[in-house]
């Protein structure tokens, strides 16, 4: 046979394997024989091969930057499709762009080559949800938050946070934030991490969209400002 039919057939027998375990057993493969995972014409490669985004003990781990620390997330209680994934890109959208699919609870980052990384979010409750076009305007780490006027009038025990409350891992913002602009206005609405995993894949914030903070992290580092955003 040639090389390239073995380099095919091998291919096509690492992407059977269970991606439970496939994972780090195509990793080690590769690492000792010179693979590259492009895509080979219609042979799509096993698609589970980062473990960064597929090997949930080390997604969801502690996570310690500076003076904060996240506890690890209990991944096993979450349903595993709000896990982080690779997944193909059904959105129709161009790489870096994020679609968020509020029905779904999902948020996808479109990547080059057919693929999506996908995300599992929580999103307002009826009457504060956000649907259009825009753009990633600018991210902060740790960001401050501060209540609109709207919900202190709503929930007066925040009025202590009219000035802000200092970023940290309680703060309602997360880890992370990434600021949702349309047509050079902000929105007030953002993509942001929280600290209550739990609420992942249901609709009862004031609109935004959640993320695991882990997984907002990895986003955080994944999108640049300017980033185009749908939400629908």
């Amino acid at each position: 046979m040639t090389a390239g039919l073995n380099r095919r057939s091998l291919l096509l027998g690492l992407a059977g394997l269970p991606i439970a375990s496939g994972c780090t057993q195509v990793s080690q493969l590769g690492a000792g024989m010179g693979l590259d995972y492009t895509s080979t014409g219609t042979i799509r490669p096993a698609i589970s091969i980062d473990p960064n985004v597929t090997n949930p003990e080390k997604m969801y781990a502690a996570v310690t930057e500076g003076s904060y620390s996240l506890p690890a997330i209990p991944y096993e209680k979450m349903p595993a499709k709000y896990r982080r994934q690779i997944v193909p890109n059904t959105t129709g959208e161009a790489p870096g762009t994020l679609v968020v699919e509020t029905k779904e609870h999902l948020l996808y980052l479109v990547q080059p080559g057919g693929d999506a990384i996908r995300y599992g979010v929580g999103i307002g409750k009826a009457g504060f949800e956000w649907s259009g076009r825009a753009v990633i305007q600018y991210k902060k780490k740790w960001p401050t938050w501060t209540p609109p006027a709207e919900m202190i009038g709503r929930r007066p025990e925040l009025v202590k946070f009219a000035n802000g409350q200092p970023g940290g891992p309680d703060n309602p913002l997360g880890a992370r934030a990434l600021y949702i602009f349309k047509d050079g206005q902000d929105t007030l609405y953002r993509v942001h991490g929280s600290p209550e995993w739990w609420t992942i894949g249901q609709s009862m914030s004031s609109g935004c969209v959640r993320l695991i903070n882990q997984d907002i992290i990895d986003l955080y580092d994944r999108v640049s400002v300017g980033s185009p955003i749908v939400v629908r």
